[in-house]
Order: C-alpha cells, then sequence, then structure tokens
C-alpha cells in the first residue's frame, strides 16, 4: 500500500547524476533525461571524455564548465558557486624601491615611467597615482585611507592586524609620513640642528595588546571625561622615547626584528613597554616620554652597529590627569593619589619635558622613526649602503 512516503532510493533515482541537487530534467512527453540540465549534461560530458581537455571547470564545484556568455567566459558556472566563493583577502604591498630609484612610478602594479619635467623626474608617472601615492592605505596602497585612519577599510586593518607584529613601511611625501616627521621637527628643541628623517614604519600591534590599552584608556576617560572638554578620550597623546639598538631594524626597509633579548628596540616594537625592563628615574619606576623629540633622541643609540641612522620612537600615550613637577621625586612607584600620570616639567632640575606613566597598558609603540646620526649624510654612508640592501 502507498502511504505518500517516498523511500530514499526513490528521491535518489529522481535527482540530476551529475550534482545531485536538482531533479531530472523531464519533457511533456514524460521522457525523463539523466541530467536536471545544459550545464551538468555538459560537465558529465567533460568527466566522461566526450568534450576537449581544455574545456575550464567552474572553480567553486569543479564539477560543471564555467559559464560562456558570449563576450567573456565567467570563473563560476551559475550565480549559485559564484555566492559561494569568499573575496580573496587583501594582499600587502610594498614600495618598489628599484622602481623608484628606476624612474618609475612606485604604485603597484602600475610600472609607468615616472613623469618627466624641465625641473627633473617626479616620483609618479600621472597627478592621480601622486594623489593615490600620498594617501594611501599603508596596507594594500591601492586605495585612499580614511580619514586619519591609515586605512582604507576595517578589512585591511584587520588583515594587517592578522600579520601583527609588523612593521609597515610609510611612503616618503605620504600624509602620514609628512604628520610625524613635522612633529619631529617641531618638538626638536635643542641647541642643534634637527637631523633630517629617513624612513617612518607603522607599528601594528596584535589586536589583544591594542585591545588591553583602549580599555585602560577607556577608564581613565570614564574618570576624567576629557572628551568633554575637547580634547582626546583618555586625554591621549603622542610622545617620543629613545632606547638602545643593537641590529639595523628601519634601516634601508628592514622591517625584521632582531633575536636578542637585550635590543630594547626590538623587544619594545615585539612585546610594547614592560616595567619590569626599566630601572629607576629621576620620578621613580616608569615608563618615560617626552613631547620633546630631542630631548628622547639622547636616549637612542645603536650598539653593536657602525649605522649612520638613528632610531626612535612616537608612541600613543594615555596621559589622563598629570601630577605637575619641577623637581626630582625618585620614590615614585605610581602617580600621585587621584592622578594618572606624571609631568616633569621644566625648571629648576628639569631641563627638558618628561611624562612617566605607571602602568604597562598606558602607552604603545606606535611609529618607528630612523634619522640620520648627523646633520648630513656622513663620509662612510656610500659603503655602508653597499653592505646592506636596499
Amino acid at each position: 500500500m502507498n502511504n505518500g512516503i517516498a523511500t530514499a532510493g526513490a528521491i535518489n533515482s529522481n535527482l540530476c547524476e551529475q550534482c545531485h541537487a536538482r531533479p531530472k530534467f523531464v519533457e511533456s512527453t514524460g521522457h525523463a533525461h539523466p541530467y536536471c540540465g545544459k550545464q551538468c549534461a555538459s560537465a558529465a560530458s567533460a568527466r566522461n571524455g566526450f568534450l576537449p581537455n581544455n574545456v575550464a571547470m567552474c572553480i567553486v564545484c569543479h564539477s560543471r564548465p564555467q559559464f560562456t556568455d558570449g563576450k567573456r567566459t565567467h570563473p563560476y558556472c551559475s550565480r549559485t558557486c559564484a555566492s559561494k566563493q569568499t573575496p580573496a583577502a587583501p594582499q600587502r604591498n610594498t614600495t618598489n624601491r628599484s622602481a623608484v630609484s628606476n624612474g618609475i612610478c612606485p604604485i603597484p602594479g602600475c610600472n609607468q615611467p615616472a613623469f618627466k619635467s624641465t625641473n627633473g623626474t617626479g616620483k609618479y608617472c600621472t597627478k592621480k597615482h601622486k594623489t593615490l601615492g600620498e594617501n594611501a592605505c599603508l596596507w594594500c596602497l591601492q586605495k585612499p585611507k580614511q580619514g586619519t585612519f591609515p586605512y582604507c577599510s576595517r578589512t585591511c586593518a584587520e588583515e594587517a592586524q592578522k600579520h601583527a607584529v609588523v612593521l609597515l613601511e610609510v611612503p616618503e611625501n605620504h600624509t602620514v609620513f609628512n604628520n610625524v616627521v613635522a612633529q619631529f621637527k617641531s618638538s626638536w628643541r635643542h641647541n642643534s640642528q634637527c637631523p633630517k628623517v629617513k624612513h617612518v614604519y607603522k607599528i601594528v600591534r596584535p589586536k589583544a595588546s591594542q585591545d588591553q590599552y583602549e580599555k585602560y584608556k577607556a577608564a581613565v576617560e570614564s574618570r576624567g571625561h576629557f572628551m568633554a572638554a575637547g580634547r582626546p578620550a583618555g586625554n591621549e597623546n603622542r610622545r617620543w622615547h629613545g632606547t638602545r639598538r643593537e641590529c639595523t631594524i628601519g634601516d634601508n626597509g628592514n622591517a625584521q626584528l632582531c633575536s636578542s633579548a637585550s635590543c630594547a628596540l626590538c623587544r619594545i616594537i615585539e612585546t610594547s613597554f614592560d616595567l619590569k625592563f626599566f630601572a629607576r628615574g629621576r620620578f621613580g619606576v616608569g615608563h618615560y616620554t617626552s613631547s620633546t623629540s630631542s630631548n628622547s633622541n639622547d636616549y637612542a643609540r645603536n650598539v653593536n652597529s657602525n649605522s649612520p641612522l638613528k632610531a626612535i620612537l612616537l608612541n600613543k600615550v594615555v596621559v589622563g590627569k598629570g601630577y605637575k613637577t619641577t623637581v626630582d621625586v625618585p620614590s615614585l612607584t605610581a602617580p600621585p593619589a587621584g592622578f594618572d600620570s606624571v609631568l616633569g616639567e621644566k625648571g629648576a632640575a628639569v631641563s627638558h619635558d618628561e611624562l612617566i606613566v605607571f602602568t604597562n597598558d598606558a602607552l604603545r609603540p606606535s611609529y618607528l622613526v630612523i634619522r640620520f646620526q648627523y646633520m648630513c649624510a656622513a663620509p662612510h654612508l656610500d659603503n655602508y649602503r653597499k653592505r646592506v640592501p636596499a
């Protein structure tokens, strides 16, 4: 007796013998074909050797031929397979250094000669590429960044963070490059000529590390309400920090961290600042930064390297409510009650400003800045360039 419930075998016998997903095509005469349509019939023919071997198959299902609309062949057999394809993650591009030196436009994939004028050779092939190069996303370098956000999209930002820790070299004359250089120059207050900046790198931190910093900043903001006074959340500022460098990271495009445990620069970039590695200073045990680039530069030094370049870090620091002092307070292990940081201001005992925070999550390295040690290129610079590949 037929109770209206079909068996599994009966259901399967009605499905296309190629895709096993759609019913077989049945003509008005009642004749049932083994396939659901022409595409599956073609795929079955190709599988059985009736179509040439060079027939391209769908890149998703790999069982049906790619669809041709008369103008071009699509990579999919149908809209269904096209909708299943996940867009490829954006890839990191880098400025082609050899192209720039050879007079070729540095925009990835361009390869056109740079514009030549009576005043000399430019860097880009057109004004359009010049505008793009000076505002490009620091990850893909193919689309403009969004405002002060250094990426063109959240997708590129997340992709960069997946590769963290990573240094992204900022192209010369990029708006970010110019912004960092401007702060370096304007905050150079020593009685000496400000040296020229050679390279700037964006330091991309892991998401977990950045989230900890943002959480701390939010907590300081909730206490101090700095945004209501027109200041950044948490009274966040950018401050300089100079330290020991044992390698040539940053020189001529070298973005590889060294493995030396005593290379303070690489370890700060790798793990951020950690109080256990800092000794007591004139304002106690804390992380020392300064708004004066020349002040932090005094602490930047090369060890085991004759590089003509020096490195300095530009960091994001949650200042919060700062306790101001013009005298040394070496006993501090935390800011005075009710304050989030200590501000050593220029006075009788303090030559240049200092900003000290006492928790690891109050700051993160943001940019690595590489500048010449000397006011002009050192005499041995050409020999050095021969040893260190560009």
